[in-house]
């Protein structure tokens, strides 16, 4: 797996509730999993609207989000 960046960001409270019952109701995964997963899902999703070819970036993000679907806690 590649380096890790860790990011100090501010969420809306709703997010971060729901997102803390997620953690309570899936033990096996962890914030940093479930942030790397989602980001780099929104990442896939707008590279593939603006350019259908797959670029590089959009490798890198398919990459790093099934490391992390897959990543064992």
């Amino acid at each position: 797996m590649s380096t890790s960046i860790s990011i100090l960001t501010e969420i809306p409270e709703e997010l971060h509730e729901s997102l803390q019952h997620y953690l309570d109701s899936h033990p096996n995964w962890d914030q940093d999993q479930v942030f790397a997963v989602a980001l780099s899902v929104f990442l896939l999703q707008n590279e593939k609207k603006q350019n259908p070819k797959p670029s590089r970036t959009y490798k890198n993000c398919a990459k790093v989000y099934l490391e992390h679907l897959f990543q064992k806690s």
